[in-house]
């Protein structure tokens, strides 16, 4: 990096690069990385877009703000605290496609769990066929293919998407419980 361009990032006025972030994460409805964010403000690294979304965050708390930066999905985004869940909840009821069936969470719990996973082995688990569960997890865009199997038939794998990871709240498959910490029924 030559020495014009590090001043010129060096020189970007904080408070002013804090306003720029949340307009640009004001205007998604997806969350966005901290690598696109910086493309979009035209800096050399994502590191002052972090540093921004940390004084963001310190400002809502600060202020008591309804709202929050949040990492989701391997990006970002504002979202609302848990408290307003109930205020909020009737302006969102058409958003219930997002429900799921015990079946269906069922295998959606096996396909983030084990993948990438072909449906003999989630049928072998769950002891029924479940192709039409997995069709419907499709449609929800929960699950989709990510690749085909090196066996005879060249069968389909399946994993999770990135709306699996936003409508669950998740940063990344890390983020999901450990088998060890979930409750025995």
């Amino acid at each position: 990096m030559s020495s014009e361009q590090a001043n010129t990032e060096t020189t970007v006025d904080p408070a002013e690069l804090q306003l720029s972030v949340e307009a640009v994460l004001m205007t998604v409805d997806r969350p966005i990385t901290t690598a696109r964010i910086a493309e979009v403000l035209s800096l050399e690294s994502s590191k002052p877009v972090n540093e921004a979304i940390a004084g963001l965050n310190a400002f809502y708390e600060e202020h008591g703000r309804s709202f929050r930066v949040e990492q989701l999905a391997g990006g970002y985004q504002i979202l609302t605290q848990p408290a307003f869940k109930e205020q909020l909840a009737s302006l969102h009821k058409a958003k219930v496609d997002t429900r799921l069936s015990p079946a269906a969470m069922e295998t959606l719990a096996i396909i983030a769990y084990k993948q990438p996973i072909l449906r003999a082995q989630v049928e072998a688990v769950r002891g029924v066929s479940c192709g039409e569960v997995v069709r419907s997890l499709m449609d929800k865009h929960l699950v989709k293919i990510v690749g085909r199997a090196e066996e005879i038939g060249r069968p389909m794998l399946y994993g999770t998407t990135k709306r699996f990871l936003e409508v669950f709240g998740l940063a990344n498959l890390k983020d999901l419980p450990k088998v060890e910490e979930l409750a025995k029924p």
